[in-house]
Formats: structure tokens, C-alpha cells, sequence
């Protein structure tokens, strides 16, 4: 494989520093991946389009790798360091992890989301450790006279034929005199040593024994703790407050109303104005200032219509945001009525409308799903230190690169007078690419003149909204007489945003096809939620296969292998997103796992549902059981084709963490509201799926191939919801519409 790497010496040597006689590498390369474009379409600087690498040697031979990324359990921290020092022919053993300060320059997005992170750096990391490995060998070739071309590497180690050797950091201040090459050449696939061989976390130990990694950890001399009281419900606003009781309480400092953003501030596309005035509670410890929130006395009143401008996606635009009290009964009336209406049109192949006319069975199905609460096990939390001319805020932050913007227009502060340390995040699943925490955090220390740390509880959490879209789906199926499916039509909506991907299977694979989606605006703020829109689509759409399957009288996994034996070889139009081919690799891989079909597991009542998503495919196989009345997933058998797996270990570990997170929200997962309030604020009254109700087995197998990492962190979590629902039908003989299925099961069952 042979990778330009157009970086200049120029370029090279302003953002290189030589320290205490060891190198400092940094590299970047533009290209024009398409994940570099969907970064582009968030409206970022051009430049971040691609990560900067850093790569110290020292001259005792360690090793340090900076990973650019936030981490928060998917492992970016072992994996991305893990293909720099297989290209550098480093000895893993000796190399050091250290996560990177936000820099926008150096770095570039630093955005741990979308399934990104390994796809995103895999050329640019392993043009990073080619390229230094070459260096290395040109410093070893001039200092022992001899022909670069008769130097190897391996382990950290340089030798030459004549015996000669030396390590790398005896070699690290000479190669930072070398000019950077502008080909170098990657390993093959098959000899790799270091990526595709599993390694340990590189964090691992210091989680297990509780160095202070973690937002939550974060402490500084003269820190004061804040806390926030926003409205109780969407729609509402704050009137007034009366803090008098609470400032006699113990360790109290202040108590203030702020305003996260300037009432003509346009909001970028991660911002959130939830609530956009609220009272901050600020004193000594957690403790104190919960005590004194609990003595506030607040008014609040009826927000009205709110105006809004967003500079998101597709530019800048003027919403309304509605003033009702939303109560989850009249959402799912609202939702009812509006998909009855006429709806845009996203996508149509063929004559659909004649397809159904001249249909002789049409199934018809309509699925719903609530909102969906993220619940990170570590609450929202930020530390934030702001000065006249000076900002340091640190906390776990999905997209650092995004909320800087923001703060500087709420601090007034330009971008190299704010430091933002990124710690680690005990969970995101999305919920973490939005900001406006750390604002919070940065206001309330600006009024303070104070070092802040901004601490939510659960309740907090959990009542602010950014949650996942409350969804619904209507999808409908025309056979003809000889049973073939001639027509397929689905018509999705949403509160606030409907979730159909209309170019994805089985577009592509029916000759009349019809996509269609309608919205309802809401004053409920929502946000990405592990693989957005696709949890709902895969959910629906693979339950309404395995139903057209049983009207064809086909097999559930034959079903979709002949649809997308059609897509392979005679494609309906020309915007499919998927690859059939991979799409079927991942089916044939978990029917020959699973034993799909054969008699030894006739008696399971097995449901199998794959989806794409995040370019990636996944697919699964549960296997379900009856116990005193009640269903539980007994084991998973899973396949996934992500490309090259770089850390075999942590990626099996992703997969079982998407299953058993897919299996809970499928059957307990919901948050509902009653006049514009959150009826759940705690994990007593939000269920969360519990160790004993975990399968005991989840067996997962990946496509082997040589395709470059597509990304894994969302793609296993789709078809999770679809192949419980398609299970829970073979073991009660009942069909299941609507999430969460334990409910339904309560009622049917």
C-alpha cells in the first residue's frame, strides 16, 4: 500500500518541538474521506477535517502516544494509539498513552461520536507511525553510513546486516533533523502485529483502582461546588425566586439567576437552550448546596412561544419553539393524527401507488417508541475556572471542538485564552456532544470570580431533556398472488424529528418503493442518541420483515438474503447507502454461528433481526425464555462486519455492552411526561435492565476482511430492539408494536 503524504518540512517544523533531546512528531493529512465531509456538514473549520498525531520518543525509549480523543469506555484511548505503533514498529510494552489537551489546531475535531474515532484516523494515524518509522531509519542510515534500504525495524529496535543496532530513542533527536518523507509505505493487513491482536486497556488499571480520572474526580484548590434549579416542566420559564432561607444554610456563598445564552445569541447546531434562565446554588460542598436548593422558594410561569435562530445544518434558520405542556397521552394523539396526513416525500422508486392498488395481501403495521432518557452513569458534571483575560474549564465532553466556539461567545473570550482539558466520561451514547453544561459551569464561575465545579444529580439529568425522540412508524408490504413483494412503502414521524432513512434496505432491493416522514414540533429538547434514528428504524423494520417473511412463507434470514441478492445484482435505484455484499456476510456469518435452522435448535424461540448503520453492519440472533410468565433474552449470538477490527478484545466487549443496552431499553426503556413533566427523574421509577436479566451468553463473530474500520460503537445496538421483538413472538405468539415490549408483555401475556 503506498500513502501520499503531502505534509511540507515547513509545516512540519512549526508544529514540532524537540524536548529533552527526544522527538515530537505531528502529522496531518486532508483527505477526502466522507466522514471528513460529514464533519464538514456541522459547519467546522476546514482544518479539522482530520487528526493530528503525536508521537514522542524519548531518548530511554519510551514511547508516547497521544490520543486525541475523549474516552468514555469504548476504548479510543488503547485502539487509536494501538495503529500508530503498529506502523512505527514499536514494541508495545513500551509505549505510553496520554490523553491530549483540547487543540484544535494540532489535534483537529477531537469528537469521540457517530462510530468516528477509528474510522475517521486510521490513514492519518498510519501515516503517522510510517512516516516516523522512516525518519528513524534515515537517522540510523546517516549516522551508520549505510543505505537506508538495508535498515529494519522491529520492536522499537533498528538493525543493519553488518550487526549494528540501536533503539529508537537513541536515534529520536537525529530523525527530528530528517526531512518528512512524502511516501511512505503501509503495512499489509496480514502482517500486522500489533492491530488485530487484542490488547489490554491501556486505562485499565487506573479505573480499576480508582485514580481520579473522571469529570467527577476533578478538583482544584478554592473550588467551589454549584448546582442549578431549572423549571420543573418544558414550557415553562423562571418568574422569580426567593433565596432568603437558603443563604442562611450552612456553606452557602451565593444564589443567582443567570442566563445560559444572550437572547439574540444564535445557537450552533450542538447548542441547546433547554431552559434558558435558571438559579444557581453555589457553596462549599455537594453536600450544603443540595440542602439549601431544597429551601429555595421559585415562581415559575408559562414560557409562551419561543423564537429561536440555529446556525446548524443546512445554515442558519428561524424555529418557534411551542409553548404547550406536553403530556405523553396527547403526544401519542398528536402523532396519530399527523400520520394520517400527507407527509414529504424522501424517497420513491417505481409506481407504488399501483403496487398496493393492484396488491392481492397487504400487510400494514405501525410501530411506536417514547423518548429515551441517556443516563450516564456518571451525571452531567463540569469544572470551570474563569478569569478576566482566562478560561480553564475541564470536564467529560464528547466534542470539545464544538462547545469552544460557543464559549467564547458566552465568556467573550477569544479561543487561545480558553484551555479545555478533556477528562474521562463515564458514559455518553451522545448525550455528552452537547455543551451546555460546561456553559452553565463557565457563567456561574465568571459571576463568582471562583473556581466552579457544576454537579447535576440524577433527577437533574434526567428532567433537562436531550433525550432520544419519541418515534412512530407505519410500514406497509403489497404481495401479489404468487406471494412476491412488489411494493413497500414507509411513512415515519416523530416529536421533533422523524426517523426514516430512506435510502437505506430495503430500498434498493423493491422494485415500488415509497419513504415518506412528517415532524411535530416540540418545547421537549432532544439529542443524538446511540445510533440516532437507526434504534427506532431497526426496531420496526426488522420486526415487519420477519411478519412479511411469515406471509411469504419464507424463512425470516432467506427473506432478506433474496432481497438483497436483488440489490446486489439488479439495484433499484441509484442512492443506496448499504453494500449488499457486506450486508450478506454478516447474515451467512451469524445463520452458520447461530445454527439458524437446524434441528438441534428447533425447540428455541429465536428471533434474528441485522441492520446498517454508521457504515457497519451487525446482526443477531436472541434466543428467549419463559420464566414464571416473564421473558428473558438467554443468550445472543452476534456478527459484525466493521472492517479490520483493530482491538479484537475491547471490540467484543462494545458488541456484548450495545447488546445488553438494546436488550433493556427494548424492554423497560421510557420516559413520559404529564403536563410538560418528566415522570421519571431516577432510576426507581425508570427501568434499567438488571444484572440477572442480562444473557448469560452473548457470542460474537466479525466478518474477517481487509476493509478499511467502518466503526463499531452504534452499529450492534439497532438490530438488538428488532431481534428481541421477533424472539418474544415465537415464545407468546403475540406480536409486539410498540416500546417498551415489557409493558406490552404485562398486557398481552
Amino acid at each position: 500500500m503506498e500513502n501520499k503524504n503531502t505534509q511540507s518540512r515547513r509545516s512540519f517544523l512549526k508544529s514540532s518541538a524537540l524536548t529533552g533531546g527526544g522527538l515530537m512528531l505531528s502529522f496531518t493529512w486532508l483527505s477526502s474521506f466522507k466522514s471528513a465531509d460529514k464533519m464538514a456538514t456541522l459547519n467546522l473549520p476546514e482544518q479539522w477535517a482530520e487528526l493530528n498525531g503525536y508521537i514522542k520518543i524519548t531518548p530511554d525509549n519510551v514511547i508516547k502516544i497521544v490520543c486525541p480523543n475523549p474516552e468514555f469506555g469504548q476504548n479510543v484511548m488503547t485502539s487509536l494509539p494501538m495503529i500508530v505503533a503498529e506502523e512505527l514498529d514499536a514494541d508495545w510494552k513500551n509505549v505510553v498513552v496520554e490523553m491530549g489537551v483540547h487543540d484544535n489546531v494540532k489535534l483537529g475535531p477531537q469528537f469521540t461520536g457517530g462510530s468516528n474515532s477509528v474510522k475517521m484516523y486510521w490513514k492519518p494515524l498510519r501515516n503517522a507511525g510510517a512516516s516516523a518509522r522512516q525518519m528513524l531509519i534515515e537517522a540510523a542510515a546517516q549516522t551508520w553510513g549505510v543505505p537506508a534500504t538495508e535498515i529494519t525495524t522491529k520492536g522499537g529496535v533498528l538493525s543493519h546486516s553488518s550487526g549494528k543496532t540501536a533503539k529508537y530513542g537513541e536515534m529520536a533527536s537525529k530523525a527530528a533533523t530528517i526531512t518528512v518523507p512524502k511516501d511512505v509505505k503501509l503495512k499489509a493487513v496480514k502482517d500486522f502485529s500489533i492491530v488485530s491482536k487484542s490488547q489490554k486497556n491501556s486505562e485499565g488499571l487506573k479505573v480499576v483502582t480508582g485514580k481520579p480520572l473522571f469529570g467527577m474526580d476533578y478538583r482544584v484548590e478554592g473550588m467551589l461546588i454549584a448546582m442549578i434549579q431549572h423549571p420543573p416542566a418544558f414550557g415553562m420559564k423562571l418568574k422569580s425566586f426567593d433565596a432568603s432561607q437558603a443563604l442562611k444554610m450552612p456553606g452557602i456563598k451565593d444564589i443567582h439567576s443567570f442566563k445560559l445564552y444572550d437572547d439574540d445569541y444564535a445557537q450552533a447546531g450542538f447548542d441547546t437552550r433547554t431552559f434558558n434562565e435558571m438559579i444557581a446554588i453555589v457553596g462549599n460542598s455537594t453536600w450544603e448546596v443540595m440542602n439549601a436548593r431544597k429551601k429555595l422558594k421559585v415562581q415559575w410561569e408559562a414560557a409562551g412561544d419561543v423564537k429561536e435562530t440555529v446556525n446548524g445544518r443546512g445554515g442558519k434558520k428561524e424555529i418557534t419553539v411551542p409553548a404547550r405542556l406536553e403530556t405523553t397521552s396527547k403526544q401519542l394523539e398528536l402523532m396519530e393524527e399527523y400520520a394520517k396526513k400527507p407527509a414529504q416525500q424522501l424517497r420513491k422508486d417505481g409506481d407504488p401507488e399501483a403496487a398496493f392498488k393492484n396488491a392481492a395481501t397487504i400487510i400494514e403495521r405501525t410501530y411506536n417508541a417514547p423518548f429515551l432518557a441517556h443516563n450516564c452513569m456518571e451525571p452531567m458534571n463540569f469544572f470551570a475556572h474563569v478569569q478576566a483575560d482566562k478560561a480553564l474549564v475541564a470536564g467529560p465532553v464528547q466534542a470539545p471542538g464544538w462547545i469552544e466556539p460557543t464559549l467564547m461567545k458566552v465568556l467573550n473570550l477569544p479561543a487561545d485564552k480558553i484551555e479545555i482539558q478533556m477528562t474521562r466520561m463515564g458514559g455518553g451514547f451522545g448525550r455528552r456532544a452537547y455543551g451546555q453544561f460546561a456553559y452553565e459551569a463557565a457563567r456561574i464561575s465568571q459571576k463568582m470570580k471562583a473556581p466552579i465545579k457544576l454537579i447535576y444529580t440524577r433527577e437533574d439529568d434526567m428532567t433537562y431533556g436531550i433525550y432520544r425522540p419519541m418515534y412512530t412508524a407505519t410500514y406497509r408490504a403489497a404481495l401479489d398472488v404468487n406471494k412476491n413483494l412488489i411494493g413497500f412503502h414507509i411513512k415515519g414521524g416523530g416529536i421533533p424529528e422523524n426517523p426514516v432513512h430512506a435510502n437505506r434496505f430495503p430500498a434498493g432491493a423493491v422494485d415500488n418503493y415509497l419513504a415518506e416522514g412528517w415532524e411535530i414540533p416540540s418545547n421537549v429538547t432532544i439529542g443524538a442518541f446511540r445510533a440516532p434514528r437507526s434504534n427506532f428504524n431497526a426496531a420496526a423494520e426488522q420486526s415487519f420483515l420477519d411478519e412479511v417473511a411469515e406471509a411469504m412463507g419464507k424463512d425470516p434470514i432467506k427473506l432478506r438474503l433474496d432481497l438483497l441478492k436483488r440489490a446486489k445484482e439488479n439495484p433499484v435505484g441509484k442512492n443506496n447507502e448499504y453494500d449488499a455484499a457486506r450486508y450478506v456476510g454478516v447474515l451467512e456469518l451469524l445463520k452458520e454461528k447461530s445454527g439458524w435452522g437446524k434441528p438441534e435448535n428447533a425447540g428455541k424461540k429465536r428471533g434474528v433481526a441485522a441492520y446498517f448503520c454508521h457504515n457497519s453492519y451487525a446482526g443477531h440472533v436472541v434466543d428467549l425464555v419463559m420464566r414464571d410468565g416473564q421473558p428473558y433474552v438467554e443468550s445472543v449470538t452476534s456478527a459484525i462486519d466493521c472492517g479490520v477490527v483493530v482491538n479484537p478484545d475491547a471490540a467484543i466487549n462494545m458488541v456484548q455492552g450495545a447488546v445488553v443496552d438494546g436488550i433493556g431499553n427494548s424492554f423497560y426503556g421510557a420516559l413520559t411526561h404529564k403536563d410538560g413533566v418528566a415522570e421519571q427523574n431516577n432510576f426507581h421509577n425508570y427501568r434499567m435492565i438488571r444484572h440477572n436479566e442480562a444473557p448469560k451468553k452473548i457470542d460474537v463473530h466479525f466478518v474477517q476482511n481487509e476493509i478499511d474500520p467502518t466503526g463499531l460503537g452504534e452499529p450492534p445496538f439497532p438490530p438488538v430492539f428488532g431481534a428481541v421483538a421477533n424472539a418474544l413472538f415465537k415464545a407468546t405468539g403475540k406480536r409486539f408494536y410498540n416500546q417498551p415490549f415489557k409493558m406490552e408483555t404485562e398486557k398481552k401475556v
